[in-house]
């Protein structure tokens, strides 16, 4: 049974996500019941709603959106039809028809596409689909919530009566208008209208010529309102037949009540089930502005949550248009507890509150952003200590609350409980309260409690490096600007750069090194030691995204390059179908050519056409029966393989063109002097120029010697001057 209490709430700001969600509903029941969200107490529950709120975000993809199922709340109405011989206005009966309607509406839709919203139809298929309450309403009420004239034989023959009456009123009273108009006893305006009855504007000097009912005058004395004495009559008539009307209605109307109230609890259920499913709207919409998922739920115990962000804060920063950085986290059996020290302002909290708000949103049946490879599984209880929580009420310092708060997590803490503490053992004397810390995180560990705590405390962060199955963990600060990075790196304890810090906000150096003085040496060594390692552990990061880049990009090219290959191999193999084609054609054009040669010589046809059959015949052999279709594509294939061919032929036909015509530049020919080595220019002998005459020169070869054109040798070795 999970139990999550109001100050966690209040800790991890889940009534802002729930205000947020509340803002997506479309009905103020909706907005009401998104606001009252809570963990929910049954897994089965927890995972119905997760894969509702996961369905309805689909339908924002899909062609089949789910229709709309907005409407007037019936809240008053239940409450009148439970009092017995009560009965509703006309208006009343319109909204409880077009509640049924929408209902209907959505029962119907959600059972036609059960395979894309199963979930929801589960939840719909207890709804009872009924068009009852439609038929009888529809039968009184009209589209614009009056009365039909046929909604009883009494009703119709009453307005019946009316209409005629209405005829002579008017009828009189144009000929009485008509009368005393013609005598000048009107003002310009003529009529008017006076307790919703006609009337002649009579000047008040004519006003006891004219014969009738004087109901009012204007203000300044000068006009009379007289109703004419004929027409005062049928406005009796009138006034009677309404108010038969009228009770004949009420009549209706509650025979009509009396019709739809057995329908009361399904009503109810109706207004209940659009109610949920505009909740389950108002998550959905959430979900698609944080791109939030579901998560694999597991019984192993294990919380993975990679690349998650905190919902509001994600939210906030996509309006101010500023990045969100993302964190992972992992906190399993063998590693259930996380230290996350470092300096301020660097994330820790964030990064706490993430987990814990995720896992809260997740129990309560809000999808959450995480990575689709994220996964978790349900914890019976979320305890948090977050923030100054200094009791003014109660008269407690930050501490005394603090304790009193420990006091409740040894009570609760278990193997099903996650633990979130900021700041863990602030408050009191650094030495004592890190030490009654570190008991409370020993006493934690030993009861298998998922947790993370931030602190800046040394003995905690060396505890956490002792137990086998907890952690340390730092937000990464950049260790030339000290900058935060926000990210958080597990296995290594954060440096709080308290000196670091202060000397880039401009403490001078002198009085920081007096503030070393003041310390224990071992103290500032272990905490430079840890500032160390945390720079290297960022240069490292550094190197590892470079290198997974690099890597990214090796991958990339050899996929490209695969791509190439795939487009040559298949290029190839067209270029190898035209030439085995071509060369075909060619080898029976040889043949052709040599029976035509025989036939030149023989001048036997007999022969000649036997031939040609023979030839005919084996090629025919070799074909295989294609459709028309096939064989249109067959060459709509090998035109677009030629016309490639041609392009490639003619460019190279081109480069040789210019290769040509380009003016071969050679190199100048060396001047051959005596003494030179020279060799000729098709030979391998080297010899050396005794003697130059003319064009020619005389070579010793040492055995021989021979005379050769200077145009026929070759320089190997010119003689040293």
């Amino acid at each position: 049974m999970i139990s999550i209490t109001e100050k966690t709430l209040q800790d991890l700001q889940f009534p802002t996500v729930l205000e947020t969600i509340s803002d997506g509903c479309n009905t103020d029941i909706g907005k009401e019941k998104a606001l009252q969200i809570k963990p929910f107490r049954d897994k089965e529950e927890l995972m119905q709603a997760l894969m509702q709120t996961s369905e309805y975000v689909s339908s924002f993809q899909n062609n089949n959106a789910i229709p709309n199922h907005g409407f007037d709340a019936i809240t008053h109405e239940i409450k009148f039809l439970a009092i017995e011989d009560s009965f509703l206005e006309v208006g009343s009966f319109r909204k409880i028809a077009n509640l049924s309607a929408t209902t209907n509406v959505l029962l119907n839709f959600l059972k036609k596409f059960d395979d894309y919203y199963p979930n929801l139809n589960a939840r719909a298929s207890k709804v009872e689909l009924t068009k009852d309450i439609i038929t009888a309403i529809d039968a009184i009420v009209d589209k614009y919530g009056e009365i039909k004239d046929n909604a009883s034989p009494a009703l119709s023959g009453i307005r019946q009566n009316m209409n005629l009456v209405r005829g002579k009123v008017n009828q009189s009273f144009g000929v009485a208008l008509t009368q005393y108009n013609s005598l000048g006893y009107l003002d310009d305006i003529k009529e008017s209208f006076v307790q919703n009855r006609r009337v002649l504007a009579v000047l008040a000097m004519y006003r006891r010529k004219v014969k009738g009912s004087i109901l009012g005058s204007s203000k300044t004395g000068s006009i009379a309102y007289i109703e004419p004495e004929a027409t005062l009559k049928y406005s009796r008539e009138l006034a009677n037949l309404e108010y038969e009307e009228k009770e004949e209605i009420t009549r209706i109307l509650k025979n009509l009540s009396n019709v739809i109230r057995p329908y009361l609890p399904l009503l109810v259920e109706y207004q209940d089930f659009l109610s949920d499913i505009d909740v389950v709207a108002g998550k959905a919409k959430y979900a698609n502005r944080i791109n939030g998922i579901l998560p694999s739920i597991t019984e192993e115990r294990r919380l993975f949550f990679r690349e998650a962000y905190h919902p509001i804060l994600y939210l906030n920063n996509k309006q101010k248009q500023e990045v969100t950085h993302p964190q992972t986290i992992e906190l399993k059996q063998e590693n259930r507890i996380i230290v996350i020290s470092g300096p301020n302002a660097g994330g820790k909290t964030i990064s706490l509150k993430t987990v814990g708000l995720l896992q809260l949103m997740l129990q309560s049946g809000i999808l959450i952003p995480v990575h689709e490879r994220s996964e978790t599984f349900l914890f019976d209880r979320i305890l948090t200590d977050i923030g100054d929580n200094q009791s003014i009420e109660n008269h407690l310092s930050t501490y005394s609350y603090r304790l009193k708060n420990m006091n409740y997590f040894l009570k609760k803490c278990n193997r099903k409980t996650m633990f979130l503490i900021d700041e863990f053992g602030t408050g009191s004397d650094p030495e004592l309260g890190g030490a009654l810390a570190e008991i409370f995180l020993e006493e934690f560990y030993h009861r298998e409690a998922f947790g993370i705590i931030t602190t800046h405390y040394a003995n905690l962060k060396i505890l956490a490096n002792e137990l086998p199955y907890a952690t340390n963990a730092n937000m990464m600060f950049d260790e030339k600007t000290l900058e935060p990075m926000y990210k958080l790196a597990l296995g290594q304890a954060g440096s709080s750069f308290t000196f670091e810090v202060a000397q880039k906000n401009g403490i001078p150096f002198g009085l920081i090194n007096r503030a070393k003085k003041k310390i224990e040496v071992g103290k500032v060594r272990f905490d430079k030691t840890i500032a160390n390692l945390q720079k290297e552990r960022s240069k490292l990061e550094k190197t590892s995204l470079n290198l997974k880049e690099e890597e990214t990009r090796a991958r990339e090219e050899s996929k490209k390059m695969e791509t190439i290959n795939t487009k040559i191999q298949q290029k190839l193999e067209s270029y190898q179908e035209l030439y085995d084609s071509n060369q075909k054609i060619i080898y029976i054009g040889q043949k052709i050519d040599d029976i035509a040669e025989k036939y030149f010589n023989n001048k036997n046809k007999k022969e000649l056409i036997g031939e040609f059959l023979k030839i005919v015949e084996i090629e025919n052999s070799k074909r295989k029966k294609a459709t028309p279709k096939e064989v249109k594509a067959k060459v709509e294939k090998q035109k677009e393989i030629i016309a490639e061919v041609q392009v490639k032929v003619e460019e190279i036909r081109k480069e040789k063109k210019e290769k040509k015509l380009k003016p071969v530049v050679e190199k100048p020919k060396p001047i051959l002097k005596v003494g030179d080595r020279v060799r000729m220019l098709d030979g391998r002998s080297v010899g050396s120029i005794d003697l130059i005459e003319k064009n020619k020169a005389t070579v010793n070869y040492g055995i021989f010697t021979s005379k050769v054109s200077l145009d026929e040798l070759e320089l190997v070795e010119a003689v040293k001057k």
